[in-house]
């Protein structure tokens, strides 16, 4: 009798890891690597863009050089763009195979990209 019970609540707890909701962490980590990324590239888009302008006016021979962090900041983005589309490949919608840790480790990931 004692046995059964702890079937039953392991597979009760089994079934509790693949919530329904669990698609949802994995999208929101994609989602948020993109996000954050992208507003990080703007970010440093707008600060470069500053010394572009100063750069003009001081030594108007060096703009073309100080187009580099422009560059270097956009590709920030696309670091973001190819996390998020390596997370949302491997999220599945089916509640078969996707636990709640995957989902939140993909939320982890997609976070400390951003």
């Amino acid at each position: 009798m004692c046995c059964h019970r702890l079937t039953k609540m392991s597979y009760d707890l089994a079934a509790a890891e693949r919530a329904a909701y669990a698609p949802f962490f994995g999208y929101a980590g994609a989602a948020s690597a993109q996000i954050f990324t992208v507003f990080g590239a703007a970010y440093g888009t707008a600060k470069s863009a500053v010394g572009i302008c100063s750069m003009g006016v001081m030594r108007p021979e060096l703009i073309m050089k100080s187009v580099i962090p422009v560059i270097m900041a956009g590709i920030i983005g696309i670091y973001g763009l190819v996390v998020a589309m390596v997370l949302k490949g491997k999220v599945s919608a089916s509640s078969a195979g996707y636990t709640l840790e995957k989902g939140f480790a993909h939320l982890a990931a997609g976070l400390t990209c951003g």
